[in-house]
C-alpha cells in the first residue's frame, strides 16, 4: 500500500511543524508542511491528503486567545473543506495549539443550538506549564490510540484546561468514549481527583485528549511528537523506556495500510 500523505498545517507562530512532520515520516507517512495561506488560495489542497494535522505552537502568537485567529480563518474560509475532509473517512489530529484550534472551530466537538459544548481555558496555576505527564487511555474508539494503554509525554501550554459547558455534556462525552485520554498519577490512577502537577492545568475529569464520535478526529494537549525515540525520555539513561508518543503517528499511518 502507498504511504498515506499527511498535510501538516502551519501558520505564523507554529513551532512544532518540523518535529510533527518527522514523527509522521518515521511512522511511514509522507508529510508536507503547508502554510495556511496555500489553503486559503486553494481550498482543494487537502483533498490530495489522507491525514490532516494541526501541530503545536503559538499560531499568530496566541493573540486574543490560544488558537483563536487560526480557528477563525478555518471556520470562515475553510469550513466546507474540513467538513468534506472529515466526511471522507480521513483522519484529523490536533496537538496542543492544534487541539485548541479544533475545539474553537467545532470540528472536534459539534456545536449545538446554544453554542460551544466545551472549551480549553487558562491553566489553574495561572501560568505556562512545561512538564512531563503520565497519561491513561480510555476506551477503544480513538483511531490514534489503538492498542495504547499508557503514555508519558511533555506538555507546554498556558490554556489547556478542558471544561464542558455543563455536567450533562461531560457525561455524554464520557458515555460515548470521547474522553479518550486522561492525566494520571505515576501509579496509574486516572479516576477521581488527580492533583497538580499530575493534572497540569486543572482539566475537568482529568481530560487530556478528546476524539469525535467517529474516533477519526483527535485533539490532545500533550506533545506525542516530542517522545518518539527512547532517548527522548528525560530519564532514558536510567533505564526508562521512551518513545511512547510514536504510537499516535503509527496508528494513523496503519489506518490506511491495514
Amino acid at each position: 500500500m502507498p504511504s498515506p500523505r499527511v498535510l501538516i498545517l502551519r501558520a505564523p507562530g507554529t513551532n512544532c511543524d518540523e518535529e510533527t512532520a518527522f514523527a509522521f515520516e518515521q511512522a511511514g507517512g509522507k508529510p508536507d508542511r503547508v502554510h495556511i495561506n496555500r489553503l486559503l488560495e486553494n481550498p482543494q489542497v487537502p483533498s490530495e491528503y489522507q491525514i490532516l494535522c494541526i501541530p503545536g505552537g503559538f499560531s499568530y502568537g496566541d493573540d486574543i486567545s490560544a488558537g483563536r485567529i487560526l480557528a477563525n480563518q478555518i471556520q470562515h474560509h475553510l469550513k466546507a473543506t474540513l467538513q468534506q475532509f472529515q466526511a471522507s473517512d480521513k483522519l484529523i489530529l490536533g496537538i496542543c495549539n492544534g487541539f485548541q484550534v479544533l475545539i474553537k472551530t467545532g470540528v472536534l466537538l459539534t456545536e449545538d443550538r446554544t453554542g460551544t459544548v466545551a472549551t480549553l481555558t487558562n491553566n489553574d496555576s495561572g501560568h505556562f506549564e512545561d512538564r512531563w505527564v503520565n497519561l491513561a487511555v480510555e476506551g477503544e474508539k480513538c483511531v490514534f490510540l489503538r492498542n495504547v494503554e499508557r503514555m508519558y509525554l511533555p506538555v507546554a501550554h498556558a490554556e489547556g484546561k478542558f471544561i464542558a459547558r455543563e455536567q450533562s455534556v461531560l457525561d455524554n462525552l464520557g458515555e460515548s468514549e470521547q474522553l479518550t485520554l486522561r492525566y494520571t498519577t505515576a501509579s496509574g490512577a486516572a479516576n477521581g481527583s488527580v492533583d497538580y502537577p499530575d493534572n497540569p492545568n486543572g482539566s475537568t475529569a482529568n481530560v487530556a485528549g478528546v476524539c469525535d464520535p467517529t474516533g477519526r478526529v483527535f485533539g490532545l494537549m500533550p506533545h506525542p511528537e516530542r517522545n518518539i525515540d527512547r532517548t527522548h525520555h528525560p530519564r532514558w539513561t536510567r533505564g526508562f523506556e521512551g518513545g511512547s508518543g510514536g504510537a499516535v503517528f503509527e496508528n494513523a499511518v496503519r489506518y490506511f495500510n491495514d
